[in-house]
């Protein structure tokens, strides 16, 4: 597998789901069902992007008092705050999955 398909999967999720809106109700089920135990992942994908914000905001902090340089932390500090933004939304796709019915129950 290339590099760049394994860095792509080792940060982001949507690989791991199938649609729900496709297919019969049984399919719909089945993606459904698919998605409940992939959810599993979720956590995991979250651990990763707040080790990686902590690092750009550790990097930030280092640029902006260290090398008083607080034009270049501000490309630090802009992903860091997406990574609070990515941990948002994969937190609610966790507590969705895991407590949310499924399409035909």
């Amino acid at each position: 597998m290339a590099f760049r398909t394994l860095l792509y999967r080792y940060f982001f999720f949507g690989w791991l789901f199938h649609d729900v809106n496709r297919g019969n109700t049984f399919e719909r089920s089945a993606a459904w069902r698919h998605n409940r135990t992939q959810a599993r992942w979720l956590p995991t994908y979250m651990r990763r992007w707040t080790v990686l914000g902590g690092l750009l905001y550790l990097g930030g902090i280092v640029l902006e008092h260290a090398f008083a340089a607080p034009v270049l932390s501000s490309f630090l500090y802009m992903p860091w705050v997406l990574t609070i933004s990515f941990n948002a939304t994969a937190f609610v796709a966790w507590a969705g999955l895991k407590s949310l019915p499924g399409p035909l129950q």
